[in-house]
C-alpha cells in the first residue's frame, strides 16, 4: 500500500528561511563573531532545524525536491557564513569587483552546498521506518557529503561540523574517529534528539538507541573533563621540552610583495630577529622570506645558516624555492649545526596547494586574470615527508591549510617509531584581515591536536601565532596583528616502552588507508539501514 503524502504545515518560504537561519547559526558555531568561540551546543540545536524541516519534507508529495531545496539552502547559508572572508582576498587585495567577488563566495558555497543537496534529497525521499534508523541514514548521508567536500576537486573541508566540537564533549571522539567521524556523531544525535517525542519513540529499539547515543556523550564529557590524561598518549620519556621562538612579522598583505616596502622590511626584519633569538627551535611562517634564494641579495640565506650553525640552535623558516626550469614549490628550510651551508638543509615542500592561489585549475585563468595576486602554479611535495629531527623531537610541517587535511599528516605515522612528536603549522592567513579565518584555522589545529595527541606549533604572519598542546588547548599565544616573538616551550609527545602506546586509533588507521574506512562506515550504515527498512516493509505488507 502506497504511504501517504500529508501537507507540511509551514509555507515553504518559512521552511527556507528557517533552513537559511539555521545555516548561518551553524556557522556561527565554528567560530562565535566576536568571541572565536566554538560553540557545540548551537551547532547541534541549527542541525536539528535543519532535522525537523527535513522530516516534514518525508513526508511532501515530492520529498526528494523538497529536501534537496531545504539542504541547499541550508548549507548554502553555512558555507557562506563559513567562509564570507574568502571576499576580503579576492576583492580588497586583489582588486576584483565587490560584485564579482561576492558572487565568487556565493558560487563556491552553492556549488559545495549541492553535495549536502542530493544527499539530504535522498534522505527525504527513503523515509526509513523508525526513529533510530533515521537517524543512521542521516548521520550516513551526512557523513558521505563531509567526505566528498573534503576530497573531491582537491578537496575544501573548511568549516566541517566536527571543528565546532573541539571544546565539547564530543571531542574526544576526535582522537578515534577524526573531525568527520564527530561531525556524523553529532548528526545523528542531532536526528535523535528532534524525534525524542512519545509519538516517534515506540519501539525497544529506539528508546535503546538514544539511551546509548546519551550515555557516550555522557562518557564523554566525563573523560574530556574529569580523566582525560587516563586516554592520552604518554610524553616521550627521552626529550626535554624544546624552547621555541615563534616570529611573527605582520608584514601588511598589500605590501608583502612589493620590492621597495615590503621586501626590503621582511628581510630585514627576520635577519635581525632569527640572529637575535636564543630558544632551542626558531621558526619564521610561511614566506617569510619572499624572495627565492637566487633573487636574495648575495650571502643573505648562507649568513642566517652560518649562524644557526655555530649557536647550536635550529631554524625552520618559509621561503620560496626552486626555479623556472625545475618549478616552483612553497617551502620550509631548516638549519642547524652542521657545515652552515645553506644548499645542504632540512627542505618540507607544500603538498596540498590551494586552489586558485598556488595552481590554477584548468578552464579557470579567464577568471584569475581578473585579479591582481601574485599567483603561479607550484609543484607539489610528496606525501608523508620525513621530519625535522631536532633536540630528540621529529618536528612535522605543514604550510598553510595542509592542516586541513588531517589524513595527509596521518601519512607521517605509518611507522610509530618514526612518528612526529610536534606538528608545526606555518601560515599567512594577512590574506583574510582581521576575520574569523583566523579564528576558524585555530580550531583546526587544535582539532589536529586532538586527533594525533601531538602539539601544534603555529607560525604566521598576523595570527594566531601559538603553541597548542596534545589535549588541544592552546597554551601560548601571541597578539594578533602585531609584530613581535613568542617565546614558549613544547612538550613532544611519542611512545613509552611499558604501555606500548605510540599513536592514536584516528592516526592508525589514517595513515594506513587515509579517509576510506569513514566512507566504509558510511555506505555500510546507509546499506543496512536500507536493508531494515525493506525488510521491516515487507514484514508490514505480509502481516497485513
Amino acid at each position: 500500500m502506497a504511504r501517504s503524502r500529508s501537507r507540511t504545515g509551514l509555507p515553504l518560504a518559512l521552511q527556507c528561511l528557517l533552513a537559511l537561519g539555521a545555516g548561518l547559526a551553524q556557522a556561527a558555531s565554528l567560530a562565535w563573531p566576536g568571541t572565536g568561540q566554538p560553540l557545540w551546543w548551537l551547532q547541534i540545536g541549527a542541525m536539528m532545524v535543519l532535522a525537523a524541516l527535513l522530516l516534514k519534507a518525508q513526508r511532501h508529495a515530492a520529498p526528494f525536491r523538497r529536501g534537496a531545496l531545504l539542504g541547499g539552502v541550508f548549507a548554502t547559508a553555512w558555507l557562506a557564513g563559513t567562509f564570507w572572508w574568502l571576499f576580503i582576498s579576492m576583492h580588497t587585495y586583489g582588486g576584483l569587483a565587490a560584485p564579482l567577488a561576492a558572487a565568487a563566495v556565493l558560487g563556491l558555497a552553492a556549488f559545495l552546498a549541492s553535495y549536502y543537496a542530493v544527499v539530504l534529497g535522498l534522505f527525504c525521499h527513503m523515509v526509513p521506518v523508525n526513529t533510530a534508523l533515521n537517524a543512521i541514514v542521516f548521520g550516513a548521508l551526512w557523513l558521505l557529503a563531509e567526505l566528498a567536500r573534503a576530497i573531491w576537486w582537491t578537496g575544501f573541508p573548511w568549516g566541517a561540523v566536527g571543528y565546532a566540537h573541539v571544546d565539547g564533549p564530543l571531542g574526544v571522539l576526535a582522537r578515534s574517529v577524526g573531525v568527520y567521524g564527530v561531525g556524523a556523531v553529532a548528526a545523528v544525535l542531532a536526528m535523535m534528539l528532534v524525534q525524542c517525542r512519545p509519538a516517534h519513540l515506540r519501539s525497544a529499539r529506539a528508546w535503546a538507541l538514544t539511551v546509548g547515543l546519551v550515555a557516550v556523550w555522557g562518557a564523554a564529557a566525563v573523560q574530556r573533563h574529569c580523566a582525560v590524561e587516563l586516554c592520552h598518549t604518554p610524553a616521550a620519556p627521552a626529550a626535554a621540552p624544546l624552547t621555541l621562538e615563534l616570529l611573527q612579522g605582520n608584514i601588511p598583505q598589500d605590501e608583502k610583495f612589493q620590492p621597495g616596502s615590503g621586501v626590503p622590511l621582511a628581510l630585514n626584519w627576520y635577519a635581525d630577529t632569527l640572529k637575535a633569538a636564543t630558544a632551542d627551535l626558531v621558526v619564521a611562517p610561511e614566506t617569510a622570506i619572499p624572495l627565492l634564494p637566487q633573487q636574495l641579495m648575495p650571502g643573505y640565506l648562507e649568513g642566517i645558516a652560518a649562524h644557526f650553525a655555530q649557536t647550536g640552535r635550529a631554524v625552520l623558516l618559509g621561503i620560496p624555492m626552486g626555479s623556472e626550469a625545475e618549478g616552483y614549490t612553497n617551502s620550509v628550510l631548516g638549519m642547524g649545526p652542521g657545515p652552515g651551508d645553506a644548499a645542504s638543509a632540512y627542505r618540507y615542500d607544500k603538498h596540498h596547494l590551494v586552489p586558485f592561489g598556488e595552481f590554477i585549475p584548468p578552464f579557470f585563468r579567464w577568471f584569475t586574470a581578473m585579479m591582481n595576486i601574485p599567483l603561479g602554479d607550484f609543484n607539489r611535495g610528496s606525501a608523508g615527508q620525513p621530519s625535522f629531527e631536532w633536540k630528540g623531537q621529529r618536528i612535522a610541517p605543514n604550510i598553510c591549510y595542509e592542516d586541513l587535511f588531517g589524513e595527509e599528516i596521518a601519512a607521517s605515522f605509518i611507522d610509530p617509531a618514526q612518528a612526529p612528536t610536534v606538528l608545526l603549522n606555518f601560515s599567512n592567513i594577512g590574506w583574510f584581515g582581521d576575520s574569523l579565518a583566523i579564528d576558524q584555522h585555530l580550531h583546526i589545529s587544535r582539532m589536529r591536536a586532538l586527533e594525533f595527541e601531538r602539539p601544534m606549533v603555529r607560525a604566521t604572519n598576523t595570527g594566531a601565532t601559538a603553541v597548542i598542546d596534545h589535549r588541544g588547548v592552546v597554551t601560548h599565544a601571541l597578539q594578533r596583528h602585531t609584530r613581535g616573538v613568542l617565546q614558549a616551550e613544547v612538550h613532544g609527545r611519542g611512545a613509552v616502552a611499558a604501555s606500548g602506546w605510540a599513536i592514536t586509533p584516528y592516526a592508525w588507521w589514517a595513515s594506513r588507508w587515509g579517509l576510506w574506512p569513514l566512507w566504509a562506515v558510511g555506505v555500510l550504515a546507509l546499506a543496512g539501514a536500507m536493508f531494515a527498512t525493506s525488510a521491516a516493509k515487507g514484514r508490514r505488507r505480509r502481516g497485513g
